[in-house]
C-alpha cells in the first residue's frame, strides 16, 4: 500500500485505532487510541494519537491497526476492511504522540473479495514458511489430515461426471442383453480411477505452467485442488498419486478385457488414457489450445458411456452413442462455465480457453445454444426411435439452463456470486443424467412387467 494521501484518507473512515508494540520484556502490548490526521500535505501529514496508559513508546517501532467489520446474523460478516501501518512515534504538543508511517498494508473487502485476498497472500505465506524452515533447520509446511487431503487432491465430489455416463451405459446394456454385475462394478471403479487420475495430472501441469499461481479467483468449482500451490504436497508426491491412480485404472481395464475380449473396448480404453493425459500435458495441451471442452465432452461422454456398454456387451451400437451426446455437451458446459472466473489467470498463463478467446456476449450465447442442443438431441433420439420415450423425463431439467444463463449474464465479472450458478450448472448435468437413467430404468421395468 502506498504511503500517500490516499492512505490517510482511508484512515479517516475508522473511528479508532489499536496501537501495538513489543515491550522491554519481549511481550506484545496493545492499546486503543483515538486519533486525528494533522497537516494537509501528503508527504508531511502525521497521525496524532491520544491513548490512555500505558503510554505509546517513542524509542521503538510501533504498529497501528484500524479495522472494521459488520456481523451479519446467520451469515457471518461483511464490510471487512483494515489498514495496518508501521513506523516510529514522536512526542507532540498537548500530550499527543505524532506518528508518521514508514510501511503500510491493508485490505478492503469492497475492493478485493476475501477469497481473492487470501489467494494473493499465498506467495507471502510461502516466503514466511521458507524463512521459518531456514531458522528451525527443518521443513515446515501446511498440513491437512489425510482424509481431507485425499478429498481435496482428487476432487472426489466431481465423480458424478463419471458415474452418470457409466451408469447410463450399463443401463442401456441391460436393456439389450445379459447383464454381468462383476463387469458393472469393475466398469464403475475403472471409470472413477481414470477420472481421479485426470484430475491429479491436470493439477500437476496447471501448476507447472503457472496457471494456478496466476489464478487469484479460484472457487469451489474452478481453479483445481491447489494442493501444489499451497504446498500441501510436492510435485513428486502428487506424481506418485497420479501414477497409482492411472495404474489402477489400467489394471481394471485389463481385467475387463480378460473377461470380455474386445478390440472396441481396448480402443476406447486407450482413447480415454490419451485424452486424459493430452488434456493438460505437453505437447498437445488441448485445454491450452481451446480444445478442452471437446476433450471433456468426448472423454466423459462417448468414451465413458460406450466403454461401460461395450464392457457388458462386447460390441458397439448407435443407442449408447446417441445417449452419450447430451451428457457430453452438458459436462463440457461445466468446464465452459467454470472457466469464466479463471479467464484472467488462464490468459496470463497462455491458457487460451474458449472463454479467454470469446467476448462475454459470445460466451453467453454459446452456453445457451449448446445447452438447448443437448435437450434437442434427447428429443431427436426419441423421435428417431433410437432412445426409449421415458428418457424424455430429462426435459424436466431444462429450466436450470435458463437459471445458469441468467447467472452468467448478471455475474460474469463476479466470481464468487457466479459460484452459485456454477453449482446449478453442475446440477444441470447431474439431474439430466439421473433423469435419463430413470427413463432407462423405467423402460426396463415396463419390459419386465410385459
Amino acid at each position: 500500500m502506498k504511503l500517500d494521501g490516499a492512505l490517510f484518507d482511508k484512515l479517516t473512515a475508522y473511528p479508532h485505532l489499536v496501537v501495538t508494540w513489543v515491550d522491554d520484556g519481549g511481550y506484545p502490548v496493545s492499546v486503543a487510541a483515538t486519533f486525528r490526521i494533522d497537516g494537509t500535505d501528503g508527504g508531511g501529514r502525521a497521525i496524532l494519537l491520544n491513548a490512555p496508559e500505558p503510554p505509546i513508546p517513542t524509542d521503538r517501532e510501533v504498529s497501528l491497526t484500524a479495522s472494521h467489520i459488520r456481523p451479519q446474523p446467520g451469515i457471518g460478516y461483511d464490510e471487512r476492511r483494515y489498514v495496518c501501518v508501521w513506523g516510529r512515534a514522536a512526542a507532540a504538543d498537548h500530550g499527543l504522540v505524532a506518528f508518521r508511517p514508514e510501511h503500510a498494508w491493508g485490505w478492503d473487502e469492497s475492493e478485493v473479495p476475501f477469497f481473492e485476498y487470501s489467494e494473493r497472500s499465498v506467495p507471502q505465506s510461502r516466503r514466511y514458511l521458507e524463512r521459518l524452515s531456514a531458522e528451525k533447520g527443518r521443513v515446515i509446511k501446511p498440513r491437512l489430515a489425510l482424509p481431507w487431503l485425499i478429498l481435496r487432491t482428487t476432487r472426489l465430489p466431481f465423480l458424478t461426471a463419471t458415474l452418470i455416463p457409466v451408469l447410463l451405459g450399463l443401463a442401456i446394456a441391460a436393456r439389450n442383453g445379459p447383464f454381468d454385475w462383476l463387469v458393472a462394478v469393475l466398469a464403475v471403479l475403472g471409470g472413477c480411477f481414470a477420472h481421479l487420475a485426470v484430475n491429479v495430472s491436470n493439477d500437476i501441469f496447471d501448476t507447472l505452467s503457472g496457471a494456478d499461481e496466476a489464478n487469484v479467483n479460484p472457487t469451489q468449482f474452478s481453479g483445481g485442488s491447489r494442493v501444489l500451490h499451497y504446498g500441501l504436497l510436492s510435485v513428486r508426491e502428487l506424481a506418485v498419486w497420479d501414477a497409482i491412480l492411472y495404474l489402477a485404472a489400467v489394471a481394471i481395464g485389463l481385467v475387463l478385457l480378460a473377461i470380455r475380449p474386445s478390440w472396441e473396448l481396448l480402443a476406447i480404453g486407450v482413447a480415454g488414457v490419451v485424452i486424459g493425459l493430452a488434456y493438460t500435458a505437453p505437447p498437445l495441451k488441448l485445454v491450452y489450445r481451446g480444445l478442452g471442452e471437446i476433450a471433456v465432452a468426448v472423454g466423459f461422454g462417448p468414451v465413458m458411456l460406450l466403454g461401460a456398454y461395450v464392457a457388458e456387451t462386447g460390441r458397439l451400437a448407435w443407442e449408447p452413442l446417441v445417449a452419450s451426446l447430451p451428457v457430453a455437451i452438458l459436462i463440457a458446459l461445466i468446464l465452459y462455465v467454470n472457466e469464466i472466473p479463471d479467464r484472467r489467470g488462464d490468459a496470463a498463463a497462455g491458457k487460451r480457453t474458449l472463454v479467454v478467446r470469446f467476448d462475454k456476449d459470445t460466451v453467453e450465447r454459446g452456453y445457451l445454444l449448446a445447452a438447448l442442443a443437448a435437450f434437442a438431441l434427447v428429443v431427436a433420439g426419441v423421435v428417431l426411435g433410437v432412445m426409449p420415450w421415458p428418457t424424455l423425463l430429462a426435459l424436466l431439467a431444462v429450466p436450470l439452463v435458463f437459471q445458469v444463463y441468467r447467472g452468467i449474464d448478471q455475474h460474469y465479472d463476479s466470481p464468487y456470486t457466479l459460484m452459485a450458478f456454477m453449482g446449478t450448472n453442475v446440477r444441470l448435468h447431474l439431474y439430466t443424467g439421473l433423469l435419463l437413467l430413470a427413463g432407462y430404468l423405467l423402460t426396463l421395468a415396463i419390459a419386465l412387467i410385459r
